[in-house]
C-alpha cells in the first residue's frame, strides 16, 4: 500500500503532468505440436528506453552481463537504447508491433504506470500490454549539483529556489510529470514551495541528464543514485541528497538523506523485466524460472551490491499482482483529482 510519502509523491507527479502538459504462439507454423521448441533459439534483446547512463541501461546491462556469465541464457544477449518520451516512444512501438516477439524484453520501473495513467502527455500503453517478468530490484533519487557548485547541502539549495523559482534549472532524463521530474522537485514541494514554478528540462535518460549538467546547461538533476556513483567517485558532482529512508552504503555512504536534512522527501524506485504481451507460455516459464535462479546467484548479488541498489526479487505472478495494487491505487488518486486520462 501507499505510504503517506509516497501518496503525496503520486499526487505530485500527477499535478505536475497536468500543469506541465506544455505474442503470438512459438508453436510449429506446420501445425504440428511439439512438446518443446526448445527456447530460446535466437538472441535475445533486452531494451532499455532510454539513452545510455541511466537507472534503465544500468538494470538492462547488469542483467544481461550477469545472464551471460552464469550461462542461464546460451544464446547471445545484447543491449539497445531505445529513447523517447521517458519510454512512451518504445511502448508504442513494443505494444503494436513487437506483441509477438519473445525474443525482446525490456525493463522498466514506476512510469510504465504513471505514464499511461495521466491526462496530459500519456501514453495509450502501460503494463497491461506486456507480460510483467519479474521484480529485480529497487533504488533511490538523488539530488546531484556539479562538484564546483556553489550550493553543498539541500537546504541552500531550496532557499534560492523559495527567493526566485526560475533562477536555476533543474533537469532529468524523463519527461515533465514522470520519475526524475518527481525526484528532482519533490525536496522543494517537501519544502513548502509550488514546485510548479520550477524550470525543468527533461532529457532522455540520466546519462544524457549528467551531460546536461556537467555542459552547464542544468544546474541541479534528479536521478536514480545508483547512477551517478562513477560520476560521484571521479569527482565531477556533488551528491547533495539522497531519497532514501536511511544512509545507503558504498559510494555513496557519507551523503546525507533528504530526511536528516529535515526535508521530509523520500522516493523509492522499484524496477523490472518485462516481456511482450502474447509472449509463449514456454518463453514465460523460461524467465520465471532463469531469474528465479538468477537473483540466487553469487554473480548478480554482487552486482546489485556494486551498483549500489537493493535487491527486491518478485516472480511474474507476485510482480504482476503488485503491478495491479499500484494502478488501482494510482487511479483512485487521479480520479480524487480530477486528471485521470
Amino acid at each position: 500500500m501507499f505510504s503517506r510519502k509516497k501518496i503525496s509523491a503520486v499526487l505530485l507527479a500527477s499535478s505536475l503532468a497536468l500543469s506541465l502538459g506544455a505474442c503470438g504462439s512459438s508453436s510449429d507454423t506446420s501445425g504440428e505440436k511439439k512438446e518443446s521448441t526448445g527456447y530460446p533459439k535466437k538472441a535475445i534483446t533486452i531494451v532499455a528506453p532510454s539513452g545510455a547512463g541511466g537507472g534503465w541501461d544500468l538494470t538492462a546491462r547488469s542483467f544481461t552481463k550477469v545472464l551471460g556469465e552464469t550461462k542461464l541464457v546460451n544464446q547471445p544477449l545484447t543491449v539497445e537504447n531505445k529513447p523517447g518520451g521517458g519510454g512512451a516512444v518504445f511502448m508504442a512501438d513494443y505494444a503494436t508491433q513487437q506483441a509477438d516477439n519473445n525474443d525482446m524484453l525490456f525493463v522498466n520501473s514506476p512510469p510504465v504506470i504513471i505514464n499511461n495513467l495521466k491526462k496530459e502527455g500519456n501514453s495509450p500503453y502501460g503494463y497491461k500490454n506486456t507480460t510483467p517478468l519479474a521484480q529485480l530490484t529497487k533504488d533511490y533519487g538523488a539530488i546531484v549539483v556539479k562538484a564546483d557548485s556553489e550550493f553543498k547541502d539541500l537546504k541552500s539549495l531550496l532557499e534560492v529556489v523559495k527567493k526566485d523559482p526560475r533562477k536555476l534549472t533543474f533537469a532529468g532524463g524523463s519527461a515533465p510529470g514522470s520519475m526524475d521530474h518527481l525526484i528532482s522537485i519533490l525536496p522543494a514541494y517537501e519544502y513548502g514551495l509550488d514546485p510548479t514554478k520550477l524550470k525543468y528540462v527533461s532529457y532522455d535518460g540520466g546519462g544524457e541528464a549528467i551531460t546536461a549538467l556537467l555542459g552547464g546547461n542544468a544546474d541541479v538533476i534528479g536521478t536514480d543514485a545508483s547512477s551517478v556513483r562513477e560520476f560521484l567517485k571521479a569527482g565531477k558532482i556533488r551528491v547533495l541528497a539522497v531519497t532514501s529512508t536511511e544512509r545507503l552504503g558504498g559510494d555513496l555512504k557519507d551523503i546525507p538523506t533528504a530526511k536528516e536534512q529535515g526535508i521530509d522527501a523520500e522516493f523509492t524506485i522499484w524496477r523490472g523485466v518485462f516481456g511482450p504481451q502474447n509472449m509463449s507460455e514456454e518463453a514465460k516459464t523460461f524467465w520465471d524460472k532463469s531469474i528465479a535462479k538468477l537473483v540466487e546467484t553469487s554473480e548478480w548479488k554482487k552486482e546489485v551490491e556494486v551498483q549500489g541498489w537493493e535487491q527486491e526479487y518478485k516472480n511474474s505472478e507476485e510482480f504482476g499482482k503488485f503491478l495491479e495494487e499500484q494502478e488501482k491505487q494510482v487511479q483512485q488518486l487521479l480520479e480524487a483529482l480530477g486528471m485521470e486520462k
